[in-house]
């Protein structure tokens, strides 16, 4: 991975298609993706990645939405002309989730039924019925066959469902820090995290646009969720024990990591919607390939093509490497052509989003293996 080489200024599209049946038999209608693409799709079509983001992340993969601005986009360190994604080989598509609040149709959305937003009226939404919503961009895209479909954490369990669903149409998969199903400890920590928000007064049950949404909830969801993201080594290396300057009051902020952790739940209201994580959660939490242990990890991959690589981090304890690697022997069993990287960064389970070549040259090295 490269720092260098922006893709630039970059604009969000959007794509409206009629409706949407969902895995739980609802229906979602109309439904609109936002998404965006880098790089240049080539005569043969045959160039298209599709990057799918984890719980927080949106459209906004690469690039700036101004050129004055000083945000990049989520992977902007991975996406880019000469980087890991190379826009100059590569065609890269990034959508934002159904359910979402950066442009898709989400819980925030006004229901053209009510003409209020849906708030709890918006349908339950599974990883299945999000990966079908991606399917249809890349038909409206006119793209048969992805090159190659990736994500990290969740974004690696929508790239998971792709190759279940509909193998015909991935050459190739990057699943990275990603498990076969949701395990307990991760059900639990979401739940702490749905609550936080249930039991903020100002949550009104669903029902706070346009009154200012459930702060301190989301906030306190955001930090418990954030968390499970990183390490003790990471925590250690970068704070310590270190005491923040000027601590008042009783049982406030005493500690640097505490200021820290205090910032990112208070930074994650400012650009997201309650509603959406709860219901995001939810849809994690729901991830099961084996059916509720009714599939063994052989039996889900049998018959695929799809070529894989699988990457775990040994500091990673959200989804750590045997979880991983619980694919990568189902992969096996079933004779799916896979490469397992296990690396040893320190960062925790955001290693994948957190600049190194380490990933960067196994990603690499991966799709150039593919173009032979």
């Amino acid at each position: 991975m490269t720092k260098e080489n922006s893709i630039g200024v970059v604009k969000t599209r959007y794509f409206e298609f009629e409706k949407l049946v969902l895995e739980n038999g609802e229906t979602l209608s109309p439904v609109k993706i936002a998404f965006e693409t880098y790089g240049t799709l080539n005569r043969e079509k045959s160039n298209a990645i599709l990057i799918c983001h984890a719980l927080s992340g949106d459209s906004h993969a690469a690039g700036k939405h101004r050129k004055n601005s000083r945000k990049n986009g989520w992977y902007d360190i991975a996406v880019g002309p000469g980087k890991t994604f190379d826009t100059k080989k590569y065609f890269v598509i990034c959508s934002n989730v159904i359910g979402g609040c950066k442009g898709s149709t989400g819980p925030s959305s006004v229901n053209p039924k009510t003409g209020k937003h849906y708030g709890l009226d918006f349908p339950i939404i599974s990883t299945k019925d999000i990966v079908k919503a991606q399917k249809k961009l890349v038909e409206h895209l006119e793209i048969e066959k992805l090159f190659c479909v990736t994500g990290g954490s969740w974004g690696g369990m929508q790239a998971l469902e792709w190759t279940v669903a509909f193998p015909h149409a991935v050459n190739s998969a990057i699943i990275i820090a990603t498990p076969l199903k949701q395990y307990p400890m991760n059900l639990i920590l979401n739940d702490l995290g749905r609550k936080a928000i249930l039991n903020d007064p100002e949550w009104n049950k669903g029902n706070y646009y346009g009154k200012g949404q459930p702060k301190k909830g989301l906030s306190l969801a955001r930090q418990i969720g954030h968390v499970t993201y990183v390490s003790q080594e990471s925590l250690l290396r970068k704070f310590d024990r270190q005491r923040k300057k000027n601590a008042k009051g009783k049982f406030g902020i005493d500690f640097e990591v505490q200021n820290y952790f205090d910032y990112q739940g208070k930074s994650f209201v400012r650009r997201f919607d309650a509603n959406s994580y709860l219901y995001i959660t939810n849809a994690i939490d729901n991830f099961d390939l084996t059916e509720g242990g009714k599939k063994e990890a052989e039996e889900i991959f049998h018959g695929i093509k799809t070529k894989f690589l699988l990457v775990s981090f040994t500091s990673d304890w959200l989804y750590p490497p045997e979880q991983v690697e619980e694919i990568y022997s189902g992969l096996a069993e079933a004779g799916v052509p896979s490469v397992y990287k296990k690396l040893d960064l320190p960062h925790g389970h955001d290693s994948f989003l957190i600049y190194n070549n380490t990933l960067g040259n196994a990603i690499e090295e991966f799709l150039k293996n593919l173009e032979k």
